[in-house]
């Protein structure tokens, strides 16, 4: 020991003390200065301690939410699980098929279930090397591991060729065959399972029940080019009905599962090669209800917002209670551009935008919802039989008069007061004043690697679009044309907007126009019956008030919705840049309800044979308690299938009921008065 002391005193300390110049000899520290030195460190790091306290960031509080959050979920679920299934007062109200099966239901017609967008599972079949150990592996609704794991891969996968609006080269994604295709979006999170199980519990299998999956990602006839998922359906429908006594099948789609469906009763019975080659009678043959739950027949405003700055509410809200965080580049990301580049690339989601223009949506002074306001608990419901199903309703429901006419056909308004102040004060949009921005286009823009069309744009150009503008559902479609032309350009070869003027015009054969129910008629099928099944009472988007962006980036989303904006009509009104109408969270009433209260009402020209219509609205409830989980009464978008009320109609038409036996019409709603302020030609 003594010796490495010396080497030490001999190599380290004389060297130092001889290149200080210092004569005095060395000193070992004393112990006071040793504690004078260790308190000195110690204050040190408290301070520092204290001072990481202070830099605690809005983004560090997030993460924090979001693990607590999670933590007491998975605790609740895991003391869920471990206690008996027995115990007393554990056990939820008794399941709708239990109790039909105890009135002594049975199977009679088979059930065919058609996904709405984002529900249904996609898999993966061939991928990328960053992809490598995912073959088959669920890339959507799964357990969504891989956006932790691999963000830019997964991104990358779900993506669409943006020229063509299929498969980019060298990716393959397909939809998850079979009734796991969307009975579950996640972990405990169902679709489909709720009604799944009920219809096996009075008897129900794989024989008599059918989940007609499909990639929702492609426009409609591109799922029958690429996967013959049009040509799979007619097979599997004839198959059933044939093995199953000649019974016909009931339909349920979800969401814009119905507009899908509405396009496969066009398909199916058209010529080859664009139809199917089934004939003019093929669905009255084999189709006996349609029970469309939360469809999305005229479209969703929230299509708009989401082409023009991949937001919504939910996104709006974000952006204001963390400012910067989904706009920065976490990671590398860039979370929102990338958002909007994946959308801008599925087809489908243009099918989604309002149809009718302004005639149903409203112009810049009016629109069907103005007048209106929901409220519900003081509110009956119309109910009606078959009998006085294809007769004018006469609405005895109370409505209730806002003090202000909310101006909701505005869709995009830039600026709050440009969406309240009286349109004389506006510019007047022209088709030409758009023409011109494009004339400025640089198509040689070069702005790295995420494709979102706005690096094209000039900033000037920008400000045109926006300064003191209003957009209707008429002007909104010219400037998405011309914000993202290639996205429409591509996608409106496949779908249309529009009201048909003579719908015996050759050119409505055309499948661009057999998904929207304005631009073509029904299938000659009068016992076909036709319901349209929606939650009401739920804020739902309906128009956006919107500013420009401050990010001058090349290629950055220029618009935003204004989320500072609010207004005093409560949670009916403005809300953070969003005015809200009755509806069921995504799907206004006018959209889900307006075909079946007047378009296809009777006889008309969209319903020549006269095919019977009922609108079944299901009030929204919260939850009592968390053994009802998403809630028995639910009427939102997508718990409503979980709905007691909602599961037992399908089950009895399914299993036989007519409309009468189940009630007729069941309408809380203003749905009847909104239709009647809408004036097309029937």
């Amino acid at each position: 020991m003594a010796s490495v002391l010396r080497f030490r005193k001999l190599y380290f300390l004389e060297p130092n003390m001889r290149s200080n110049g210092s004569s005095e000899s060395f000193k070992e520290p004393s112990l006071e200065r040793l504690k004078v030195d260790y308190k000195h460190m110690k204050s040190q790091r408290m301070e520092e301690h204290k001072n990481m306290k202070k830099k605690w960031r809005c983004l560090d509080s997030c993460c924090w939410f979001i693990g607590c959050v999670c933590t007491t979920w998975w605790l609740l679920l895991f003391m869920y699980h471990c206690l008996p299934a027995n115990l007393t007062g554990l056990n939820g109200p008794e399941p709708p098929g239990v109790r039909l099966k105890n009135e002594g239901l049975t199977p009679l017609h088979p059930v065919v279930m058609v996904p709405g967008i984002v529900t249904g599972g996609l898999e993966l079949w061939e991928g990328r090397p960053c992809a490598e150990g995912l073959f088959r592996k669920r890339l959507w609704a799964g357990s969504f591991t891989e956006i932790l794991k691999r963000p830019l891969c997964w991104m990358e996968h779900l993506s669409l060729d943006s020229e063509t609006g299929l498969d980019p080269p060298g990716i393959r994604v397909r939809p998850v065959p079979g009734l796991v295709a969307a009975d579950y979006f996640g972990p405990g999170y169902f679709v489909w399972a709720v009604l799944i199980e009920n219809l096996a519990k009075i008897g129900y299998e794989g024989k008599n029940m059918y989940m007609a999956a499909y990639d929702w990602r492609l426009s409609f006839q591109n799922t029958e080019v690429r996967d013959q998922a049009f040509s799979r359906l007619k097979i599997n429908i004839e198959l059933m009905y044939i093995t199953n006594g000649n019974k016909k099948v009931v339909v349920v789609p979800h969401s814009m599962g119905a507009i899908y469906f509405l396009h496969f009763m066009k398909w199916v019975e058209a010529p080859p090669p664009m139809g199917g080659g089934g004939g003019p009678k093929w669905c009255a043959k084999h189709i006996k209800a349609i029970m469309n739950i939360g469809a999305t027949f005229l479209g969703v405003p929230k299509a708009v917002s989401s082409l023009l700055s991949a937001e919504g509410k939910d996104v709006a809200f974000i952006r204001a209670m963390a400012p910067g965080l989904l706009d920065s580049e976490i990671l590398g990301l860039q979370t929102m551009e990338r958002m909007m580049h994946i959308s801008r690339t599925w087809d489908s989601v243009i099918s989604l935008l309002p149809k009718g223009g302004d005639a149903i949506w409203g112009d810049l002074d009016s629109s069907p919802e103005e007048g209106h306001k929901c409220d519900l608990e003081t509110k009956g419901y119309i109910q009606t039989t078959s009998e006085e199903n294809n007769t004018k309703h006469e609405d005895t429901t109370p409505h209730f008069q806002i003090k202000h006419q909310t101006k909701y056909g505005r869709i995009i308004s830039f600026g709050k007061t440009t969406s309240e102040q009286h349109s004389s004060e506006h510019p007047i949009i022209a088709p030409k004043e758009l023409m011109d921005v494009t004339k400025d286009l640089n198509s040689s823009a070069n702005c790295g690697d995420i494709w979102t069309e706005y690096g094209k744009i000039s900033r000037k150009n920008i400000q045109r679009l926006a300064d003191n503008k209003a957009y209707t559902a008429g002007t909104l479609i010219d400037l998405l044309r011309f914000v993202a032309p290639k996205t429409m350009q591509r996608a409106e070869a496949h779908f249309s907007h529009g009201i048909a003027t003579d719908l015996d015009d050759p050119k409505y054969a055309h499948y661009r126009y057999w998904s929207n129910p304005l631009e073509t008629k029904l299938p000659d099928a009068p016992d076909m019956e036709i319901y349209s099944l929606y939650g009401v009472g739920i804020p739902t988007e309906r128009s956006y008030v919107y500013k420009l962006s401050t990010s001058e980036k090349c290629n950055s989303i220029p618009f935003r919705i204004d989320s500072s904006a609010e207004g005093n009509g409560g949670r009916w009104g403005l809300r953070g840049g969003v005015y809200f109408v009755d509806g069921d969270d995504s799907v206004p009433v006018l959209s889900a309800g307006f075909m079946c209260a007047k378009g296809w009402k009777g006889k008309t020209r969209f319903n020549p044979s006269g095919s019977a219509t009922y609108i079944r609205e299901y009030q929204h409830k919260r939850p009592a308690s968390l053994l009802e989980g998403r809630g028995l009464e639910s009427g939102a978008h997508v718990d409503i299938m979980g709905n007691v009320a909602l599961i037992e109609d399908i089950m009895r038409v399914a299993a036989g009921a007519s409309a009468e036996d189940i009630g007729g019409d069941q309408i809380y709603s203003d749905i009847l008065k909104m239709s009647e302020k809408v004036n097309i030609k029937l």
